[in-house]
């Protein structure tokens, strides 16, 4: 299946030279700029997760999965083909199938990523909610995000290691909940990427409503499903936000209905169609993306999602997040100042 790609199987916008910093969410894209301009960090990364586990991977689905090809899943094989296309990536991801009742979908590897596919999640969704899974991968493969996964598993294994020492684990556990806060956000950016790859807004809702309800869409509303997540975001007291903190730790994904909403406010924030129309960041460019300004924007976004929720618990933290935050930028001032 390598090799470049070809004209999709129906008509939609190709987005020539997109950059992923046009759909990443400011909090994932501020620390992807950043890891970028660490020169040599992917090495030591990949040396820190083992030179051969990517290969090792990929030869245990040659053995246990099916690889989609034009003779097998070709549907999902035409999807890949369109994915790679629209996003204007010069190598078709392979993508492979694999027996297993769960809905999952994953992107694996820094060198020759793939993509593997359960047969839930093919059970459970039609085939242009699996145009927007498909996407979603691909977005990932295209943000580099593997790098979150790895120091994830790298940062958790050790901080199991170093239990017993009270210090270093808080302060392991510290770091790793900062990954996942930013592992969640780069969900929430490759949620736009598959939006922007299946350019179906309603499937693409239809398909995050379906990791929360089911193969059930015709006992499920999307608006009410937008309802839901305002009593979420609104509900309870201080106990209330507190828990909801909880519930996230240990979590890579944000929940359904967040998901949803995010989404739903992104295209509707009319960021989508700007870059249908063509009006987006360019890969050419990234190389001059600045950290200061990646992190200005990620503070800001924080800002934003404090001020707009009426969680009373975010109320309470409000003030302490802000002195953090104005702390934070007048340190990056003064660096930027030094550039």
């Amino acid at each position: 299946m390598p090799g470049m790609t070809t004209t999709p199987d129906r008509n939609r916008v190709q987005l020539p030279g997109i950059s992923s910093r046009a759909y990443e969410h400011p909090a994932d894209r501020s620390a992807l700029v950043a890891l970028r301009k660490l020169s040599g960090f992917d090495t030591v990364l990949k040396q820190m997760s083992g030179l051969v586990s990517e290969r090792r991977l990929r030869l245990m689905y040659l053995a246990s999965a099916v690889r989609v090809s034009e003779t097998q899943f070709r549907s999902l094989y035409d999807m890949g083909r369109d994915a790679a296309y629209t996003l204007d990536l010069h190598r078709i991801p392979e993508i492979y199938v694999q027996q297993d009742p769960q809905v999952q979908a994953k992107a694996i590897g820094f060198d020759d990523p793939f993509i593997v596919v359960t047969t839930g999640l093919l059970n459970l969704m039609n085939e242009e909610e699996q145009r927007f899974v498909i996407g979603h991968e691909t977005s990932h493969i295209l943000s580099g995000h593997a790098v979150y996964r790895t120091m994830l598993d790298i940062l958790t294994r050790l901080a199991t290691r170093v239990a017993w020492i009270p210090l270093g684990y808080i302060g392991l556990r510290a770091i790793v909940a900062g990954l996942e806060e930013w592992y969640r956000k780069s969900e929430l950016s490759s949620d736009r990427g598959g939006l922007l790859v299946g350019q179906n807004p309603e499937s693409a809702k239809r398909a995050l409503m379906k990791l929360a309800g089911g193969d059930y869409t015709h006992e499920m509303n999307i608006e009410a499903f937008l309802e839901q997540f305002q009593e979420y975001d609104t509900a309870g007291d201080l106990r209330d936000g507190f828990l909801k903190v909880l519930n996230l730790l240990g979590t890579t994904h944000p929940f359904a209905v967040v998901r949803v909403a995010e989404l739903d406010k992104w295209q509707r924030s009319g960021e989508y169609d700007r870059i249908i129309g063509g009006d987006y960041p360019r890969r050419e460019d990234d190389a001059s993306a600045r950290v200061t300004d990646e992190i200005k924007a990620a503070a800001e976004s924080y800002r934003a999602s404090w001020q707009q929720s009426q969680d009373p618990f975010i109320g309470v933290l409000r003030d302490v997040a802000e002195g953090a935050v104005n702390a934070g930028e007048r340190i990056f001032n003064r660096f930027a100042r030094r550039d």
